[in-house]
């Protein structure tokens, strides 16, 4: 990192896996600038890596790198790197995540970061050892409307807050052709919809209510086999016909009964939540309702930037207002000018980019964090236990989350 005379801090970039996220990521880290000026952090795209040398070359030619490789090790013991972006496939994740807090770099990872709470708590530990700075790709809780939502909570200004009802539910398996990715086999994934979609929803949850203490869950896999899709050739997105059929190793749906531990900024409330890879209707219905003794709201992240909700008992209308995001909840200002123009998905990620490296220079630390993310395993680690005992679970408090709790 250098710090220039104007007081801009230049902060070096590594990438690791150069796909989707791998590319929202570096489009999050060029439009910082233009988003956040007052900021004055300038990230430099310094060095990328991914074994596909296509990708590699695209790293460099089209997102801006000033070089790439194959080899992911190459970017974290470069010097000029100061910190990376982890995009690779969620089975590389703890051990990229352990291999950059040892090499120094503080590190955005995506979710999950590990194949539940082991592999998690692994990468937990290398990055307090190294005291390295982490952020994860919770992206739905910067939502301005989720932000807003969290403040009415927090102010208790839907009264005591009773019950909450999440939802995360994707239809991209909904076909029964749909490939059977790395996604669909447990060596590589683990779990499958509770670690892909419900590890979302638990930090939704808890970031707008409070910890989740105790849950009481149940799986299913609506298809269990699907054609193969060689390792490299395509994504869990692609359909195949006639294909060879191998078997689906981990759930496709699962829901949870929760109760929120006692410092909760909803002390007490119960809910549900759903999470399902195979919906037919949702594309990305991501949201939470919450409920309580004077008010409610709804949130869906196909809608994101509205907020309905609705008033206490004594209003003369009953029912849900539209409320539109505007400047004031959360960065929304930073990217439009007034209600109605909407923020988009890729404006979550410049301002998780944002809050990353606010942290790594020390200033707020709004970020999501490794603890964050603990704390999403173990609630999804607890699920697992509690659909196959059939019992309830319970998920031990973590430190240092950014957990909704009573001041």
């Amino acid at each position: 990192m250098q710090t220039n005379e104007d007081g801009t801090t230049t902060i070096g970039v590594g990438l690791i896996s150069v796909g989707w996220m791998g590319q929202l990521h570096s489009r999050a880290y060029a439009n910082l600038r233009y988003a956040y000026p007052d900021l004055k952090i300038r990230p430099r795209l310094v060095h990328a890596a991914d074994p596909a040398p296509a990708r590699a070359e695209e790293a460099v030619e089209v997102l801006g790198y000033e070089r790439a490789s194959a080899d992911y090790r190459d970017v974290l013991n470069d010097p000029e790197v100061d910190v990376v972006s982890i995009c690779a496939p969620n089975f590389l994740h703890a051990e990229i995540g352990v291999a950059a807090a040892r090499a120094g770099k503080h590190f955005w990872i995506e979710k999950p970061v590990g194949r539940g709470e082991h592999e998690t708590r692994e990468v937990a530990e290398a990055a307090a050892e190294a005291g390295v700075v982490s952020s994860i790709g919770f992206n739905y809780r910067h939502a301005p409307a989720v932000e807003y939502l969290r403040e009415l909570v927090a102010e208790g200004r839907l009264g005591r807050v009773t019950n909450v009802r999440g939802q995360m539910f994707a239809d991209y398996s909904a076909d029964p052709r749909g490939a059977l990715s790395w996604r669909f086999v447990r060596g590589l994934a683990g779990n499958g919809v509770l670690g892909d979609l419900m590890g979302h929803l638990v930090d939704l949850v808890q970031y707008a209510l409070g910890p989740i203490h105790e849950v009481s869950a149940l799986t299913s896999t609506v298809y269990i086999e699907r054609p193969e899709l060689p390792m490299g050739t395509g994504t869990h997105f692609a359909v195949i016909e006639d294909g060879e059929m191998k078997p689906v190793e981990n759930e496709d749906y699962a829901a949870m009964l929760v109760r929120l531990s006692d410092d909760a900024s909803a002390s007490g409330a119960v809910g549900t939540l759903e999470a399902s890879r195979v919906a037919v209707g949702p594309r990305a219905s991501y949201g939470i309702e919450v409920y309580g003794t004077e008010g409610s709201a709804h949130w869906d992240f196909e809608r994101m930037n509205e907020l309905h909700l609705s008033g206490g008992l004594g209003a003369e209308n009953q029912g849900y207002t539209r409320i539109m995001a505007r400047p004031g909840m959360g960065d929304f200002g930073r990217f439009q000018p007034g209600a109605g123009t909407a923020m988009g998905y890729d404006d979550l990620k410049v301002i998780e980019a944002k809050k990353f490296l606010q942290a790594v220079l020390g200033r707020e630390a709004l970020n999501s964090n490794i603890q964050d993310a603990l704390s999403a395993a173990q609630v999804v680690t607890a699920a697992e236990r509690s659909a196959e005992s059939r019992g309830w679970e319970q998920s031990s408090p973590v430190a240092g989350t950014t957990a909704s709790t009573r001041v």
